[in-house]
């Protein structure tokens, strides 16, 4: 496909909005907290994700997808997966053993990866690649803080890709949250606007701005996320929790919507293996390792790195 003035692509993207896997979210608020930061950025607040790694089963076709589709470039390689990311950041790692086996889509694990891109121009740089390659996507929102569009990878891994509007034009409410909704996304207009041919990748500047987990039970999430690991609830919604620092409107999301009740992740399942969060101030990280040894939750020490497996077995790497 080449010519989406035909309106043929928003006109299917729409249609596949209506079901897609965005979930049951229509409106999310955040609590301010007492922290404040000079920057807003999500990867600039006081503890942000870094780092993703899925278990795949056809390594070859994922990471074309990845570099292909989502533009992102291969920063290393090894005899068993190769780490991808932007101008040499280091965003998601791909690997693949002997003996995996597929998730099912109720399994504990990944529900989407979120990569933020630097403004709306590259967001509709990237729907111009995707509409011309006839890339197709499961929904696109508007969240009032960001914009979003949401598609899958070859083996069903959840992708979300967005762009944050500047904090100046959140609406923060007399309760301390942040509005928040989950409207319609108009990708003719946004298609429009951006400009046409050139891309080659994504900008400098790109990062997963959040990660969304697919979990068995919200107040376990409550607990190991806010009373583990220190991360503050921003928003609550019938089935999910978002979780934050410094009045981010998520950088966590967990929801029950397809796995509440479910054991957790097998070993050498598909999907999510493991993801990292990075603390910028040492001693919140130290507060955390506290909690887990307090708690006797197994975790292993690496130097200032802490890993562990949460309670529905995705493994978890903190550091500082």
């Amino acid at each position: 496909m080449t010519d989406l003035d035909r309106r043929t692509f928003v006109g299917a993207a729409a249609a596949g909005i209506a079901a897609g896997k965005a979930g049951p979210i229509r409106a999310e608020t955040a609590p301010m907290t007492e922290e404040s930061a000079n920057t807003n950025h999500a990867v600039e607040m006081p503890a942000f994700v870094d780092h993703a790694r899925l278990r795949v089963v056809d390594l070859p076709m994922v990471s074309a997808f990845y570099q292909k589709v989502m533009g992102l470039s291969v920063l290393e390689r090894s005899a068993f997966g190769e780490t991808l990311g932007v101008a040499g950041r280091r965003l998601l790692t791909l690997t693949t053993e002997g003996g995996t086996i597929r998730a099912p889509r109720n399994a504990p694990g990944l529900f989407h990866t979120a990569f933020l891109v630097p403004n709306r121009e590259e967001l509709g740089r990237w729907l111009v690649h995707a509409a011309h390659n006839d890339v197709p996507l499961t929904g696109a929102s508007d969240h009032l803080v960001s914009e979003a569009i949401y598609l899958d990878d070859p083996e069903g891994n959840g992708i979300e890709i967005y762009r944050d509007r500047d904090r100046s034009e959140w609406t923060y409410v007399p309760d301390d949250t942040v509005k928040m909704a989950t409207h319609r996304l108009d990708l003719q207009a946004l298609y429009d606007e951006a400009p046409k041919g050139g891309w080659d990748g994504q900008e400098a500047g790109t990062a997963i701005g959040h990660i969304h987990l697919q979990v068995s039970d919200i107040p376990q999430a409550d607990a190991f996320f806010r009373d583990v690991l220190g991360l503050d609830i921003m928003a609550r919604y019938p089935g999910a929790s978002f979780f934050a620092t410094g009045k981010y409107h998520h950088h966590v999301a967990a929801n029950v919507w397809n796995s509440a009740g479910r054991p957790k992740r097998e070993a050498g399942m598909s999907g999510l293996a493991d993801y990292a969060i990075r603390f910028r101030d040492p001693a919140r990280l130290a507060a955390a390792a506290d909690r887990i040894e307090a708690l006797s939750l197994p975790a292993a020490r690496s130097g200032d790195a802490i890993a562990l497996v949460d309670p529905w077995g995705i493994g978890l790497t903190l550091s500082a």
